[in-house]
């Protein structure tokens, strides 16, 4: 069952501060809900994938299940 969230976060990458952060936000539509606990560290995962950047380089400001 696919599960909708709103999202709200900056990419930064540690190794080249001086190309500053990049804010985003929108919803993102997911094949399966995420855990109750470590949703947030899978979304980073998820968001790093679709964005090729590494985990530690997304922040997440908020995220909300959409219904």
């Amino acid at each position: 069952m696919a599960a909708k969230y709103y999202t709200h976060f900056v990419t930064a990458s540690a190794e080249a501060p001086q190309t500053g952060t990049s804010e985003w936000s929108g919803v993102v539509e997911l094949r399966y809900p995420l855990e109750e606990r470590g949703g947030t560290r899978e979304l980073r995962t998820l968001l790093a994938q679709s964005f090729d950047v590494e985990t530690e380089d997304i922040r997440i400001l908020h995220w909300a299940r959409l219904h």
